[in-house]
């Protein structure tokens, strides 16, 4: 369950998204050099290999442990993508294929334009369909896919059901996309309504679509896409729900029975500059927007991904502030109230003067610190049930899953 719109702002485009996933499943980021390939030569997708093309660009992306694709992520010519779960009539399959992640991946390493990025995905979809489970601790679980691709001057909305597909040019302000097709008369035919229903797509993408179309234009555009995706729709905190968690606003908090999503990451793409704003940690509003650029990767030794997977590590920058984020859950209201001002201080003195993304986490990491200081005896105040979902994520943490994935990763 995801949530992704795309902003006109002053320069360029904005692209922000919201990767609502599994509790426990960390999400990384990769950097991939631009790269010359021989005839013959293969890439490794999540499930399945395919032809390699001759050259691919360079990219940033932000993707789940155990996935070869990426839930978003931007390339060097400014192309930015985010995608989204899409509930279909068309069957899913768990055959081994192409994920809309491995998609989206594809796309961003093969196009130079959003326009051309958005017919890579037509012709990959054409030729090899999507299917493969798309959940690590749900197995079952498969979904279709949406994305909003953008490059600094054109933006699309791509709405998939199996091997059928729609286009739309963003045309206005602002365009927002979630767990529902929206594209008139491809939405008509395939939505599968009663999913899209309990995954609430329509009740979030009214909150976005509105915030989206209110911030576009001004001068704080990627400031304004940052707060948009810390919304959680209620005007404060979590509202629970004993089915579906907090899941009315972007910002999503897992606790529900049918379903139970979190916000695992969260990006801001900003064209005009070629900066990617990503927090790589779970729930934007308690976390901090890093700036990551296509040429400043980071070193193993200041951004560790070694063995990160669903099972709690104490050192990579996902589990180090999932540890201090679970406590500060008991308590959402106060504990956001209590670091929103230094947080919003701090990011916009970054908008203004960007730092290299090194010194920029290691600033995270001394704030984050001293939060977890001041926030250490916190009451809960969550409904018993939640409080007990969570008390299973965390054992399932402290157990672990296989820490390999379907495919060998390369080193992020």
């Amino acid at each position: 369950m995801c949530d992704t719109v795309v902003l006109r702002g002053p320069a360029g485009m904005v692209l922000a998204k919201n990767s609502d996933r599994d509790p426990n499943e960390a999400q990384l980021w990769t950097w991939a050099p631009a790269a010359e390939h021989t005839p013959g030569d293969r890439v490794h997708a999540t499930y399945v290999d395919l032809p390699q093309v001759a050259r691919t660009h360079a990219v940033v992306l932000s993707r789940p442990w155990w996935m070869w694709g990426a839930e978003m992520g931007a390339n060097e010519h400014g192309v930015a993508i985010g995608n989204e779960a899409v509930f279909t009539k068309q069957p899913t399959s768990l055959e081994p294929g192409l994920l809309g992640m491995d998609l989206l991946r594809l796309a961003l390493e093969r196009a130079t334009s959003a326009r051309e990025a958005v017919e890579v995905v037509v012709d990959l979809l054409e030729q090899h369909g999507q299917s493969g489970p798309c959940s690590r601790a749900h197995p079952r679980f498969s979904y279709h896919n949406s994305f909003l691709v953008t490059d600094r001057e054109q933006a699309f909305a791509l709405e998939t059901a199996s091997r059928r597909w729609a286009v739309e040019e963003v045309r206005g302000p602002a365009r927002s996309i979630s767990n529902g097709l929206t594209i008139p008369g491809f939405a008509e035919k395939h939505a599968d309504r009663l999913r899209g229903t309990v995954a609430r797509c329509s009740v979030r993408r009214s909150v976005t679509q509105a915030a989206a179309s209110a911030a576009a234009g001004g001068d704080s555009v990627v400031r304004d896409a940052m707060a948009l995706l810390r919304d959680n729709g209620t005007g404060g905190g979590p509202r629970w729900s004993p089915l579906t968690g907090s899941m009315v606003g972007p910002n999503m908090h897992a606790g529900g029975l049918v379903a139970s999503s979190q916000t695992v990451a969260s990006w801001v793409s900003d064209t005009a500059t070629g900066t990617h704003w990503a927090t790589g940690t779970a729930d934007p509003a308690l976390s901090l927007f890093v700036p990551l650029r296509i040429d400043d990767r980071l070193a193993e030794d200041g951004y560790p991904t070694e063995g990160v997977d669903d099972t709690d590590d104490g050192h990579s920058l996902w589990w180090r502030h999932e540890r201090w984020r679970r406590t500060a859950l008991r308590d959402w209201v106060a504990v956001e109230a209590a670091v929103a001002v230094e947080r919003d201080a701090l990011e916009r003195r970054w908008l203004e003067s960007p730092p290299a993304t090194a010194d920029a986490l290691a600033e995270a990491d001394r704030l984050r610190q001293d939060w977890r200081r001041r926030t250490t005896d916190v009451a809960d105040r969550r409904p018993r049930w939640v409080r007990a979902r969570w008390a299973g994520f965390d054992r399932a943490a402290r157990r672990g899953r296989p820490a390999t994935s379907p495919r060998a990763q390369e080193s992020t």
